[in-house]
């Protein structure tokens, strides 16, 4: 990255933009944009609020709906053995437009993981987002070199952060239609998402759903992170993350622009004491026991929206957030086997229903013909475990105590002979 953008290796994001001039002389630059996009979402979010109750649910791939984000420089040869170990069917890449350098050995990690699923998302950096002959250049190299092993292409993220490069939705749209305009000249088969949007910051998500440019997306992509409300249950603006999802996927149904696929991209929550690893402040952090119960909790609610077709945590070696701490060899957090333990039950289940009440939460699905419920509550309480009963804790551990406790960890729950 050129000055004044610098790129965090300890957290994996750029630093905050520092030269406030520069911020300003630009933000006034774009302040048609801005306005575009406040007006957008004046007409377009209340619309979609009302328009939630009438989008339908889709059928959710469980196997693609887990997806791991993977650092293909960071211990290379631990990460595919993580990998393996997990049995992860799709896996999410990131490639930096400032090291096109790095092409030939991100594709020489993607034929070691050729039976997985790639999404490769593509991050932009100031220079490709003014210079768009050069992003034309960059992108056709790398849709060359990898449009038949990549399963889907994420074009820039986090837009709406100037630190990452933008400064409007308009400057993301002149960057997102390079992509589009190469993929209907040159590589008709590569499938292209965007959107970028990071938060809950739908406004400029209407913008990038809602516009006047020649363009369209396969599919949203959504940085959903929930890491400043604590518990992924809690609520912001009145909004669950529940809410959230079902709020996103009615603007993808209401635009013209984009069929029914929504994939989360990213999300995580950052671990107490790692700075300065940790992409947040010491405030937002938790600990790795709640970090696994909100992993789990975050993906169980996604999973019974039946709205997203996949979610990307993010990742898998990483030292502030994480399932593999790399500072001092390799340790492998409790959410990694939260993680493996939730594939194994979950990535061949078929949805039935989420129920609800006063804070007490029962996912249920099918598993190879059998009944799977899935409990967890904000309130702990106790439940008696029955006879028909098999009861695993979130890590896979067999519980055979005759009162269960009910809390933050979910419990997985077979219920035998009643299917």
């Amino acid at each position: 990255m050129k000055a004044p953008f610098k790129w965090d290796d300890f957290s994996d994001q750029p630093y905050q933009l520092k030269d406030k001039n520069y911020k300003k002389k630009m933000r006034k630059r774009e302040f048609k944009s801005l306005v575009k996009t406040v007006l957008t979402a004046l007409i377009i979010l209340p619309f979609s609020i009302i328009a939630m109750p009438f989008v339908k649910r889709k059928q959710i791939n469980s196997n693609d709906f887990f997806c791991m984000g993977v650092d293909f420089q960071r211990e290379p040869h631990v990460t595919l053995k993580l990998i393996e170990e997990l049995e992860v069917s799709r896996i999410l890449l990131r490639l930096k437009l400032w090291e096109m350098d790095r092409l030939d050995s991100l594709k020489s990690f993607i034929s070691s993981v050729e039976d997985k699923k790639i999404t490769l998302k593509i991050m932009q950096d100031r220079e490709n987002v003014e210079d768009l002959d050069l992003l034309k250049k960059n992108l056709q190299t790398i849709f060359k070199e990898l449009n038949e092993v990549v399963d889907i292409f994420e074009i820039g993220s986090t837009i709406n952060r100037a630190k990452w490069g933008f400064f409007s939705v308009n400057e993301y749209s002149k960057f997102y239609q390079v992509a589009y305009d190469l993929k209907i000249n040159e590589f008709p088969n590569i499938k292209l998402i965007g959107s970028g949007v990071i938060d809950f910051e739908y406004h400029f998500t209407a913008h990038t759903l809602f516009n006047f440019f020649k363009y369209k997306y396969d599919g949203i992509s959504s940085l959903l992170y929930v890491d400043r409300r604590g518990a992924p249950e809690n609520m912001q603006m009145g909004f669950t993350l529940s809410d959230k999802i079902a709020l996103l996927s009615t603007m993808v149904w209401l635009s013209p622009k984009v069929g029914q696929e929504l994939h989360i991209t990213e999300t995580n929550w950052p671990i107490t004491a790692t700075a300065p690893y940790a992409p947040t402040s010491e405030h937002e952090c938790i600990s790795e026991e709640l970090y696994a119960d909100y992993m789990l909790r975050y993906y169980l609610l996604a999973f019974a929206s039946q709205q997203i077709d996949s979610v990307s945590w993010h990742q898998l070696i990483a030292p502030g957030y994480g399932l593999v701490d790399n500072r001092d060899g390799i340790k492998k957090r409790n959410a990694f086997d939260t993680y493996k333990f939730m594939l194994k039950n979950l990535k061949e289940a078929q949805f039935l229903r989420l129920d609800i009440k006063r804070d007490y939460y029962i996912l249920q699905c099918l598993v190879e013909k059998k009944l799977l419920q899935i409990h967890w509550t904000l309130k702990p309480t106790t439940l008696k475990n029955e006879d028909f009963f098999s009861v695993y804790s979130k890590d896979g551990e067999l519980i055979k105590d005759k009162t269960l406790s009910i809390g933050a960890s979910p419990l997985y729950i077979y219920i035998k002979d009643a299917v």
